[in-house]
């Protein structure tokens, strides 16, 4: 008989029965895949955590022990084999099939099977699932395992397999809850049924190799005698384009396939080519021809990795494809919400084309999170998105005893199996910051002689591992990571690097500092700006809103955040007077940040091959480096990021010698094309120019010295250089002084707004220089959206914002001075009181 699945996701009920809870939780219904803050918030127990400090009111949910029972009713199929089989039960879990103890488990980051056949009755089975308080335990398995350096807020993430960013992190609540993590369900089959399929995907000449490793597993002592598993190739529209069929003798052990595929279309990153995706489908029939079991999947043909090689800098760190060299342009990704499993496919589609819109190519899967879910992979192989995988270790010592080593060598082996199938899952790594915490936080100091902390994991146990199951991908130990400097992994010359000294800094936090240093790859830096103006307002229910108060601090984790975000935007901004204000500028500041580091690292292509910043998404309203704020909504950043991560990028860098114009290209076509260049006040006048023929080859960048007399301004203050490309569509204008310092026009710009079918057209018209001209338009229509933000205006030209909208509203509540900002009007602002031109 094929086998058959049954979710049991229905009539569950959750109580709590041990700890420090505040109210009786009795028989609560409870949602599956769930959570027991996400039950207790839909029962209209707990306030919202995610709104003002509701937070701190749950610091109990840790340090309960929660149990959730259903019913449910079975019948004797005449199966040989009925397997109760859990995607992932979140963490500490003994699981009771009508009153009898089946097993304790304690990872949230592996799935479970367990044979019942025998526990179950005709008629109604009360399935139970007792989870013990994740703090309590944690702190019981540090008596067995030692206690390990960590950082954060000194709550024992690193002593228990449960998603590391549940106990708080800077950006993240301290939200510890316990649930069915994800789907959980009956099994019921006979014979025999696909125990594992292993693939390994790649390209040898023309063609594509599909190897399959298939592991059999039969359903009781009586072995048949003979089973076919048929394996077929299907091409992007379904047809058929290779077959293989094996005779397994018997059903249990192993078996192999290796197909060739003639001449594949291959895949892509985006910007490279395109993504055709195959279908491997994998059959198993007994004797008699009858299905036993399938499986289905998505593949594509390529070979992918990063290539590490000395050279005369140091050592290179460069994601290829197909064999090209690519320039990585991506962020990090975090978990989306604080409980995933309230996740909609639709959440991962919106998240993914954050990325894409943004005119990235790569996201990086950060290690205090989770193995994510297979849609998010889904979606980046369909896109074209590059996966970059980190175990899930994080910014903390492991230890490398029993029961925890087990634990993470099946985590390890089940998640490297899953996700071998993606050709957008392009590079592994072993820990977020491990080994630079070793090396650099103190650790190495703290450890006694001979204590493991992690290091055989990602130096052993993960290559070893990812040889044996899956070497179609590239590894690294840890990022940031020296090779072969491993004691020294904050070196800008060798792998990877971190860079938080731009915002990390206690004294001088400036980002221009991103340019003290040329790395090789920078998988992860960034700074820190407000959530949207609707969300904030969404979260924190005072009026008026300050940035000071304790409940929007409640929403900044950063260690000193409130503090960097001013000293950090003080040397570029004017001190703002007023919430409206200060949001504005500590956004502006945040994506400006990101324009200075980015455009420098780009200018210095192909020795920075690439850069991740930290991070896309938010998992819930705070203020945070995301470029996308937890309610979805598009910060600042985001626009920005799509400006500098666009294929043509024009920028004004600083060299030793003096101003260049650096000019990328990442497209497959040279680039020939003018360069003009003209020094001009904010008026308009000219007051030297230039112009020359420039050819940046495919792929590639070139850096143009700017003459004296257009890189120095006569009056700093009043004078901006501007340099373009052919039509001007590319193009950037340099400041002489920074704003605080300036002299931007304060009535430059006129605007009107109209309504249009789908929302607003907002006009701009300069009739002086204008920098970075936004509108806000979740102020007016929280559900708006914008395209177009960060508009610099010339004199004389014009630009038009487009607000996506179904709200009506009066067109000119998007000219209001709260609403239609630039920084122009915070200089304005700041200096109206004295000086009221």
């Amino acid at each position: 008989m094929t086998i058959t699945h049954r979710a049991l996701h229905q009539d569950w009920t959750l109580s709590v029965v041990d700890g420090p809870v505040p109210f009786e939780v009795r028989d609560v219904p409870a949602e599956v895949p769930g959570t027991l803050i996400t039950d207790l918030l839909a029962a209209g127990l707990i306030p919202d955590p995610y709104l003002d400090r509701n937070e701190h009111q749950l610091t109990w949910t840790g340090e309960v022990d929660a149990l959730y029972r259903t019913v449910f009713t079975w019948e004797d199929s005449g199966a040989d084999r009925v397997d109760l089989v859990a995607a992932s039960l979140d963490t500490a879990a003994t699981v009771t099939l009508n009153g009898h103890e089946i097993a304790q488990v304690q990872n949230q980051h592996r799935s479970w099977r367990f044979d019942v056949k025998d526990l179950l009755v005709e008629g109604e089975n009360t399935l139970e699932i007792l989870f013990a308080a994740p703090l309590r335990v944690a702190r019981e398995n540090i008596e067995v395992l030692g206690d390990m350096p960590k950082v954060g807020n000194d709550l024992p993430y690193n002593a228990i397999r449960k998603m590391a960013c549940n106990f708080g992190w800077d950006w993240g609540p301290v939200l510890v809850t316990s649930g069915i993590a994800g789907p959980i369900g009956l099994e019921e089959w006979s014979g025999a049924r696909l125990r594992t399929v292993r693939p390994q995907v790649t390209v040898e000449g023309d063609d594509g190799l599909v190897s399959l490793s298939l592991g059999l597993e039969p359903a009781g002592a009586a072995d048949p005698a003979t089973a076919d598993v048929i394996v077929e190739v299907k091409d992007p529209d379904g047809r058929t384009v290779a077959t293989d069929v094996i005779d397994v003798p018997g059903s249990s052990g192993d078996a192999t396939s290796s197909i060739r595929v003639e001449r594949p279309s291959l895949w892509w990153p985006r910007g490279y080519g395109e993504q055709p995706l195959y279908t491997v489908e994998v059959t198993l029939r007994d004797a008699g021809g009858a299905e036993l079991d399938a499986v289905s999947h998505r593949i594509g043909f390529r070979t992918a990795g990063a290539v590490e090689e000395p050279d005369e800098i140091g050592t290179s760190f460069t994601l290829t494809v197909n064999g090209r060299p690519i320039l990585a342009k991506g962020a990090n990704w975090i978990p989306d919400d604080c409980f995933p499993t309230r996740l909609t496919p639709e959440d991962y589609r919106r998240g993914v084309r954050d990325a894409v819109d943004a005119g990235m190519n790569i996201l990086r899967i950060w290690g205090g999170g989770l193995y994510e879910s297979d849609l998010l992979y889904d979606l980046c192989d369909e896109l074209g998105i590059m996966v970059w995988q980190d175990f899930t270790m994080a910014c903390a010592a492991y230890s490398e005893l029993e029961p925890m080593r087990s634990e993470i060598e099946a985590e390890a082996r089940e998640n490297i199996v899953r996700l071998a199938w993606h050709p957008s899952l392009v590079h592994w790594n072993g820990s977020n910051e491990n080994v630079e915490g070793y090396y650099e936080w103190g650790w190495k100091d703290t450890l006694e002689e001979g204590v493991g902390w992690g290091n055989t994991y990602y130096t052993e146990l993960f290559p070893a591992l990812l040889a044996e199951l899956d070497p179609t991908r590239s590894y690294t130990p840890s990022s940031p990571y020296s090779r072969p400097i491993v004691s020294d992994p904050r070196n800008p010359d060798h792998g990877t690097i971190h860079n938080w000294v731009a915002w990390g800094n206690e004294e001088n936090n400036d980002y221009t500092r991103y340019r003290d240093t040329i790395s090789r790859f920078s998988a992860e830096f960034g700074y820190q700006g407000p959530a949207n103006f609707a969300t904030v307002a969404e979260a924190i229910t005072e009026r008026p809103l300050r940035e000071d108060s304790e409940a929007m601090l409640s929403h900044q984790k950063a260690i000193g955040g409130q503090d960097k975000l001013v000293r950090g935007f003080s040397s570029h901004l004017p001190l703002p007077e007023g919430f409206d204000d200060f949001h504005f500028t500590t956004q502006l500041n945040q994506a400006r940040a990101l324009i200075c580091g980015i455009g420098h690292y780009r200018s210095h292509w192909p020795v920075c091959a690439g850069t991740i910043v930290w991070q896309l998404n938010d998992c819930w309203p705070v203020t945070s480096w995301a470029a996308v704020d937890g309610a979805g909504r598009r910060k600042l950043l985001w626009h920005a990021l799509k400006d500098i991560y666009a294929p043509v990028l024009v920028t004004v860098q600083p060299r030793e010698a003096g101003l260049i114009v650096s000019i990328g290209n990442d497209s497959d076509d040279e680039l020939a094309t003018t360069l003009r260049l003209r020094r001009q006040d904010h008026a308009g006048h000219v007051l030297a120019e230039t112009e020359e023929d420039v050819t940046v080859e495919a792929r590639g960048a070139v850096s143009v010295p700017i003459p004296p007399e257009l890189s120095t301004a006569d009056e700093v203050a009043d004078e901006v250089l501007v340099a373009e490309l052919g039509d001007g569509s590319d193009r950037t204008v340099h400041f002489f002084a920074e704003d605080k310092d300036g002299n931007l026009p304060f009535h430059a710009l006129e605007a009107t707004a109209a309504r249009t079918g789908d929302g607003y057209e907002i006009t701009l018209n300069a009739t002086g220089t204008v920098r970075d001209a936004c509108v806000l338009a979740d102020k007016v229509d929280p559900d708006s959206t914008v395209e177009g933000q960060l508009v610099t205006l010339l004199p004389g030209e014009t630009a038009v914002i487009t607000v996506r909208s179904q709200r009506e509203v009066d067109p000119e509540e998007f000219l209001k001075e709260t609403v239609l900002m630039s920084a122009n009007g915070l200089v304005a602002r700041a200096r109206s009181t004295v000086d009221p031109r």
